[in-house]
């Protein structure tokens, strides 16, 4: 049987010399046998060449092959953890690089940031594979004769026939310390303006979820410091809870004033952004650094100008910084804003990819979409380290319904979920979170014994008041208990208003729910009830910050406390209430 006869290709930016032609002639003989004809093809190829051997083999001599070779020579000798700076010069002095063959694929078909790739055989899912032009892209289909990539950068340097290899990694975000403070891209880059963000880790963007051994039940809480959400719907450290509502009921509001509400406390906080516009991006981190938070809180944003795919990996890079912090034993926050535009920005990627579509044309697998996310969301065991990471994903609902497919896959991953209301949200009452459909699956055991007992029976007061409100609409004559009960309930509601970007310290929740469960404040008119609550608070911090400070540092409401604080507020009310003539 006669040997096949064989062509390689060069390319590089200027045509090989007649003594370089030798030599690659020499080497390629050697390799491939006598029946071998060589090319040149002009390319840029920074400092260095490319050769191609039957459009099979690739040997890659350009200044970013040497250096992917160095790196895993380094990998081989000191270990994948070890600190390398001080040991390059020790490694480049004995390296020599090698005539590595590596697998080359070829561009069949791109457009809308899909390539689809033909000629890597051995490629896996979530690799990177880089292009000639120095656009990156991560394997996301695996076909039978060809490769579907998502890519991460414009494309339109890449055309029909252009070369594609391996890089044998899956795809990273940079990770460490020096990233609190900062906004960064979906791939780690800083985009805030404020150079370049050194690190010295990158942790893969995919990564296991935590086993059942690794993890322990929730038992600390993440205070909000929003009195409707921390006194009926507590959250814990670990738990993930979903946040839902139509467009422009505060879904974000909550997230942030939970950031702001970590002020001084011991929790990093990540947000991440996904397809929202920069100029709001903005605004939300100036309002983050104006209030202190910036200094322990990484914005990660992938605005809705970006390519699909970045949209995509968002989620994920921001929860790959999340589990750097946790893995050290730190508690992270990370709110996800919001997952609709995630799960919209997945079903573009796989139609363009030519998946099947199923309901709402989102393709089969969107429930692990977020599973997998979410579920990388724990509170670690003591032998672990102990740290935690706290999710609360957004999910934006249309018209308030609940049941469409995206809501209600997350409803059944998280650990309960905040439902704001429209019609609450526009009467004034915010944040306007529907007592009825919002639930914390984790409920006490992420509360202070000091806020369980203040905060009593107030779900269920609150469900007797709406329940009789609806019933009273149809009555024309109340006897003096229903009237009373209709005012009680009147008061809690508008108690639970409360500003944005001013979250209640835990004392402060407190006072008010020792007060208003003991009915004192029913003497306030609805109108002056929060003014006169800030009032109360601003006393007690005066005249008893022993009080304060001890339900603040211990967590514990004595009967003796409560006591002194229903006391004091019902002085308070009496003398305000001779004052202005109530």
């Amino acid at each position: 049987m006669p040997e096949k006869n064989h062509h390689a290709v060069i390319f590089a930016s200027h045509p090989p010399s007649e003594e370089q032609k030798a030599r690659f002639m020499v080497f390629l003989k050697r390799e491939y046998g006598p029946d071998i004809t060589l090319d040149w093809q002009k390319e840029y190829v920074p400092k260095g060449f490319r050769l191609v051997v039957d459009e099979e083999d690739f040997y890659d001599w350009s200044i970013n092959g040497k250096l992917r070779q160095l790196k895993e020579s380094l990998k081989d000798l000191h270990g994948e953890d070890s600190d390398v700076i001080p040991l390059i010069r020790e490694t480049v002095k004995n390296w020599k690089p090698k005539a590595l063959v590596e697998e080359l694929g070829t561009v069949s078909a791109v457009g809308d940031g899909i390539a689809t790739v033909t000629g890597l055989d051995h490629v896996v899912y979530g690799e990177i594979l880089l292009f000639s032009n120095g656009v990156r892209g991560m394997v996301q289909d695996l076909r039978e004769n060809e490769t579907g990539c998502i890519l991460f950068d414009e494309d339109g340097d890449i055309c029909q026939g252009s070369p594609v290899w391996r890089t044998g990694k899956a795809a990273g975000v940079p990770v460490g310390e020096s990233m609190t403070g900062r906004i960064v891209n979906s791939l780690g880059a800083p985009i805030d303006g404020k150079g370049e963000i050194v690190t010295r880790a990158t942790r893969p963007i995919e990564n296991p979820a935590p086993g059942i051994i690794a993890r322990q039940s929730v038992f600390r809480p993440m205070a909000t410091g929003i009195l409707a959400i921390d006194s009926m719907f507590p959250i814990g450290r670990g738990q993930r809870e979903l946040i839902i509502g139509d467009r422009q009921t505060g879904k974000t509001a909550i997230a942030i004033d939970t950031i702001l509400n970590q002020k001084g406390g011991d929790v990093i906080c990540i947000y991440v952004s996904i397809g929202q516009k920069a100029s709001a991006i903005a605004q939300l981190a100036q309002n983050l650094r104006e209030r202190g938070a910036m200094d322990y809180t990484i914005i990660v944003h992938a605005s809705a100008s970006d390519p699909a795919p970045l949209q995509y990996i968002a989620p994920y890079a921001g929860c790959a910084i999340g589990e750097f912090f946790m893995e050290q034993g730190k508690d992270v926050l990370i709110v996800y804003d919001d997952l609709s535009k995630h799960a919209i920005a997945y079903r573009t990627l796989s139609l363009l990819l030519g998946r099947s579509p199923g309901r709402e044309a989102y393709p089969g697998d969107v429930f692990y979409l977020h599973s997998r996310l979410l579920e990388r969301s724990a509170q670690l065991s003591d032998e672990r380290g102990g740290g935690s990471m706290t999710a609360l994903p957004i999910v934006e609902t249309q018209a308030g319904d609940v049941s469409a497919y995206i809501p209600t896959n997350i409803i059944s991953i998280t650990d309960g979920q905040i439902f704001l209301e429209s019609s609450l949200f526009f009467a004034g009452q915010r944040p306007a979170v529907n007592v009825g459909l919002s639930v914390s699956r984790v409920g006490g055991d992420a509360q202070t014994k000091a806020m369980k007992k203040a905060a009593g029976a107030i779900r269920l007061d609150l469900a007797q008041y709406r329940e009789m409100e609806v019933f009273t609409q149809f009555a024309s004559d109340l006897d003096d208990s229903t009237k009373e009960q209709l005012v009680y309930g009147q008061g809690l509601m508008r108690l639970l208003r409360q500003n944005q970007y001013h979250p209640l310290r835990q004392y402060e929740q407190v006072i008010l729910l020792c007060s208003a469960l003991e009915r004192v404040l029913m003497r306030v008119p609805l109108g002056e009830i929060n003014s006169f609550a800030l009032e109360m608070l601003a006393f007690f911090y005066d005249k008893n910050r022993a009080l304060c400070d001890r339900i603040e540092q211990s967590g514990k409401l004595t009967p003796e406390d409560r006591e002194e604080i229903v006391q004091t507020a019902r002085q308070l009310v009496e003398q305000a209430a001779a004052e202005r003539g109530w």
